[in-house]
């Protein structure tokens, strides 16, 4: 597929690409990047390098995963990454702490969900670490339910299994679940896996 872009009053989803090197490389310095995702770590330019070119575009091309760049309406500034993977139809994401609180997370997520049922999709799923409750909050405010907290399908940075919430929401809007959200204190955050 092509890279397709969305938009809101807010943020724009366009295709992450090499100027955007440096942005990457700074957001995934972050403490809360590097606790709740895998990226490498230390994290440099050569590793954002890879992902743009390694997995962005022949993500796109392959129909494997779809990743989008989330920048605020009329900036060119790259604040974080929001991708869907179609093998199993769930998200992944991540924020730039400077962006973080804006709801900037929760309107990429809603347009990205909104897309993948556009094409098709019955129902979408997200996932992140047990604990994360940045992510959680941004899948609860974007109409998650959430389904429960078991084995990740993505292990650890050191390939060891670990355990996460997960959530799910369906094209049809029929609730996935009746599970209360395991803390009710989430901010409006954006770290995800």
């Amino acid at each position: 597929m092509l890279p397709v872009t969305l938009s809101s009053d807010r943020v724009r989803l366009d295709l992450p690409i090499r100027s955007d090197t440096a942005a990457i490389t700074a957001a995934c310095q972050d403490p809360d990047v590097v606790r709740w995702t895998t990226v490498p770590t230390p994290y440099t330019e050569q590793h954002a390098r890879t992902f743009l070119d390694a997995l962005v575009g022949p993500g796109w091309a392959s129909d494997r995963e779809y990743t989008w760049a989330i920048r605020r309406t009329g900036s060119t500034w790259l604040e974080g990454v929001v991708s869907f993977r179609t093998e199993h139809r769930d998200l992944g994401f991540w924020l730039a702490p400077s962006a973080r609180g804006a709801g900037l997370m929760h309107e990429a997520v809603d347009l990205v969900v909104r897309w993948a049922f556009s094409q098709g999709a019955a129902d979408v799923y997200w996932e992140c670490y047990e604990g994360n409750t940045a992510s959680a909050s941004v899948a609860r405010s974007a109409g998650f339910s959430f389904t429960g907290t078991g084995p990740a399908r993505i292990p650890a940075r050191d390939g060891a299994p670990t355990t996460a919430w997960t959530g799910l929401r369906r094209a049809d809007g029929v609730p996935a679940s009746a599970l209360p959200w395991p803390d009710a204190s989430f901010r409006d955050g954006g770290v995800v896996r």
